[in-house]
């Protein structure tokens, strides 16, 4: 194909990539051509998900290419111009050569039928001759003023198109090629010679080659970098993971441990119990024995007709007192079972405290600290995933030392306590008060947390902040009944034999829950059954425990609601407010401990306000309940 008739090809000869014609072409499975450098670029850094950059087609594995030579000779005949020599059809000799005297680098003379080779091309004639027609120049005066060059090839196309002079300039400005009459015209440019102005522009563009290979080279380590880190990222992930599979192996073998120990412990007390039931089965297996024979005695002395021998008989029986049967009470130590149980749920407690603060740390905006580090190479120092230890802010001490793990056996030595220490407390007024149990609330917070906000708020919309709340068994009053796993409160019709606790009421019936709630927003739902004597409120740990003041709403450092009678009241320091009366059973309550406010809202088809309280906590609040008339139940409500 002549190289004119490949001019209108050259969109189809162009790489959709790059948009230049192809170098080096391949063609991909769905038919598409490419250059195999752009298609290179193009998936480098794919492990799967190869698809064909002009139509979308996906392959199931990277392609494997081959140059299309067909393409490759198609563009490079474009590229060579009209001045290539076509092949012949025959032995592949050029078509113009006549018998071998045209060279390929050879230009033809314009005056000779046969294709000659030129000596000389005339600028002033446009032509080239070869010497045989070249001599007139040399033998004529007339030709003796024409320029003589050396043979130009292409000669018509290095002709001015207006003037038709030969194109010995080159103007910047206009970025074309003039002659000598066009100069004229571009006096105002910075126009020169053809030579000046090529080693002038071919300076600028080896200039840009070499910034072109430099920013290539700037790109190969560049992802050679890339690689390096992704490698080092990958081996420091793979280390995070085996360490963090060692510390739960390890958290998992001690809470094994404490399980084993608690059941332990359960197992023993039903065996010392178990041990008395044996006991008790043969002492009264040996009463029965001799209840029975003297019961045979008697029977057979009754059975005697005769007189004498029934009198003589029964001279002789001995009949020692006997006593009624007795059972004593035999049951599990209350002790014991409470304190296993208490542990256990302590160390969930702390369990679920110790893995959400690294989240609460996280939401305030804190970085976390890394537990374990990688090192880098010197110029780069990776930052792979890591494990974060954020200490609680709570008084309850770690449960044990860090060790390294052994396998699947606990570490010599190491051993969860049955109930994890925490520290007291003090009060200004010198007395002890609970530790802060503060459960973090990870709800997401509410961009507007005024209470108008919250008001509008649907029960479902309350149910984001619902938290859990459980009571605290050790501030329950001998006449508060606790049940159905610390979440049920009524009046005992007999007092409980509760130990002795310095956080326990003893003047006015009351509980307090076991969840205490700083820096958050919290809801909790409360169901009321025969509501004639009860409370519902906050309090903080520090309010008294003993004497009138420490009733809900008698104090400073507490706030309820209280129904008395059909009359229901609103108490803070001593001060009562009368509310109207509300025929709802279930009592919502949502603290919220940074804005400084605590709304009571009725619970029904919809949620009513019934009282609200604005206040400045500063120290952590407790969940409080007061019963009094026999008959009042308080049921925590289970919230999702």
């Amino acid at each position: 194909m002549a190289a004119p008739a490949l001019a209108g090809l050259e969109d189809e000869l162009t790489c959709s990539i790059c948009l230049c014609l192809f170098e080096s072409p391949v063609t991909t499975p769905c038919g598409h051509n490419f250059c195999a450098a752009c298609l290179d670029i193009t998936w480098a850094g794919l492990r799967d998900a190869f698809s064909c950059p002009q139509c979308r087609s996906p392959f199931a594995r990277k392609p494997e290419l081959r140059k299309n030579t067909v393409l490759c000779r198609v563009v490079e005949q474009l590229q060579a111009g009209p001045d290539a020599p076509a092949e012949g059809k025959a032995g592949g000799e050029p078509e113009g050569k006549a018998g071998g005297e045209l060279g390929p680098s050879q230009v033809a003379c314009d005056s000779c039928p046969e294709a000659v080779a030129a000596v000389q091309t005339c600028l002033t004639c446009m032509a080239s001759f070869c010497a045989e027609h070249l001599r007139p120049h040399h033998e004529s005066l007339a030709f003796r003023v024409h320029e003589l060059s050396a043979p130009v090839r292409n000669l018509q196309q290095k002709l001015c198109q207006d003037h038709h002079k030969l194109l010995d300039f080159y103007c910047p400005e206009h970025r074309s090629c003039i002659c000598c009459i066009c100069l004229v015209g571009h006096k105002a440019c910075s126009a020169s010679s053809l030579p000046e102005a090529k080693a002038q522009i071919e300076l600028q563009l080896k200039k840009r080659l070499t910034e072109l290979r430099n920013q290539n080279d700037k790109a190969s380590l560049a992802m050679n970098e890339v690689k390096i880190r992704e490698r080092q990222v990958a081996e420091a992930s793979a280390h995070n993971k085996d360490s963090l599979r060692n510390e739960f192996l390890e958290v998992k073998v001690l809470i094994e441990e404490q399980e084993n120990q608690s059941v332990k412990k359960l197992e023993e007390e039903e065996k010392r119990v178990r041990d008395k039931f044996d006991y008790i089965h043969k002492v009264l297996g040996k009463k029965k024995s001799e209840i029975q024979s003297l019961k045979d005695k008697l029977e057979s002395t009754l059975a005697v007709s005769d007189d004498i021998a029934f009198l003589e008989k029964a001279a002789k029986l001995q009949l020692p007192p006997t006593k009624d049967v007795f059972i004593p009470r035999i049951e599990l130590d209350s002790n014991v079972m409470h304190s296993v149980c208490q542990s256990a749920a302590l160390l969930k407690e702390a369990l679920k405290k110790s893995v959400s603060q690294p989240e609460k740390r996280m939401e305030a905006g804190g970085p976390p600290r890394p537990l374990i580090e990688e090192k880098g190479p010197p110029q780069w120092k990776p930052k792979p995933f890591c494990l974060v230890n954020v200490p609680p802010p709570s008084p309850i001490k770690p449960m044990v030392p860090r060790k390294k793990p052994a396998g699947l056996q606990a570490p010599k030595g190491v051993k969860i306590p049955q109930q994890l220490p925490q520290e007291s407390n003090v009060a200004a007024d010198g007395k002890k008060i609970k530790p802060s149990k503060s459960v973090p609330n990870l709800a997401s917070p509410d961009p507007d947390t005024s209470i108008e906000s919250f008001l509008k708020k649907s029960r479902e919309e309350l149910l984001r902040y619902a938290t859990k709340v459980t009571l605290d068994f050790n501030t329950a009053h001998n006449k508060v009944l606790l049940s159905e796993k610390n979440t049920k409160i009524s009046v005992s019709e007999t007092p409980q034999n509760y130990n002795s606790h310095p956080q326990r009421f003893s003047y006015c019936s009351q509980v307090l829950g076991f969840q205490c709630f700083k820096r958050g927003i919290y809801y909790w739902e409360v169901e009321l059954q025969r509501n004639n004597f009860c409370g519902i409120g906050i309090c903080y740990g520090s309010m008294d425990r003993q004497g009138a003041d420490s009733r809900l709403g008698r104090n400073p450092s507490s706030w309820c609601i209280e129904w008395f009678n059909a009359k229901i009241s609103a108490w803070h320091n001593d001060n009562e407010k009368c509310l109207p009366n509300t025929k709802a059973t279930k009592i919502g309550v949502l603290l919220n401990w940074d804005a400084g406010f605590v709304l009571f809202l009725a619970v029904g088809e919809k949620v009513n306000l019934i009282y609200k309280f604005k206040a400045e906590f500063t120290e952590a609040l407790y969940p409080a309940f007061w019963v009094f008339s026999s008959g009042t139940t308080l049921s925590i409500c289970p919230l999702k």
